[in-house]
């Protein structure tokens, strides 16, 4: 039990790391929570930022997924006895995406856990990873909105899960279940955006126009 709850608080500590806050105030003076849409991700560093920023601010962002499973499945390995190692895995996805969204280290105020939940996705199931990146992309560049191509790919995680083989090291029981739950996380981080979208007044991104 001491394992599953060592490594839940890691990750959600590296979550909690808020790269566009720390990157946004180096890089142009502010924080990135004080401007534009007010959230703490990636988007808002690119319009706000620049895509300088944005691509750091990215990168950070998805290795701290990948960080967050690397910790629970050292620590599995470390820890043989008594340790259901793909629980281990599924818990530190989730918390990392948790300290993301609401970061301890910056008021609880975070970002929507895309870019993080790519990095869980890519180390736990690369194959699948790559096909909601591309598909994400795909409808990001059609409809240049980002929000609907991130629901869309977090969409698509458990259907993809249900019918694609999959690594073998996390095939249980819970697994479609842990599926389920980070697509309703990264779903209701962007549920102001779902309103939007069903408006019709979603914002879209100027790729023309974006600063440097």
């Amino acid at each position: 039990m001491a394992t599953y709850i060592v490594v839940t608080i890691i990750a959600y500590l590296l979550g909690s790391i808020s790269f566009s806050v720390i990157i946004s105030k180096k890089l142009a003076g502010f924080d990135v929570r004080e401007k534009g849409s007010g959230n703490a991700g990636t988007t808002n560093v690119l319009r706000t930022v620049g895509k300088k920023a944005s691509i750091i601010t990215l990168i950070c962002d998805i290795l701290k997924g990948v960080v967050a499973v690397l910790v629970a499945y050292i620590a599995g390995l470390i820890v043989k006895e008594g340790i259901d190692k793909a629980l281990l895995i599924q818990l530190a996805g989730i918390a990392v995406i948790l300290g993301h969204t609401f970061p301890i280290f910056f008021q609880f105020k975070g970002g929507k856990g895309i870019a993080t939940a790519l990095g869980v996705l890519l180390v736990t199931n690369w194959n699948i990873g790559l096909i909601c990146l591309v598909f994400a992309l795909v409808l990001m560049i059609l409809t240049r909105m980002v929000s609907l191509g991130s629901i869309a790919a977090a969409i698509l995680f458990p259907v993809l899960i249900t019918f694609m083989p999959h690594n073998s090291y996390l095939v249980d029981g819970n697994y479609i279940i842990y599926s389920i739950l980070l697509a309703v996380l990264v779903v209701f981080n962007h549920r102001e955006n779902v309103k939007r979208l069903l408006s019709g007044t979603e914002n879209k991104i100027d790729f023309k126009n974006l600063k440097k």
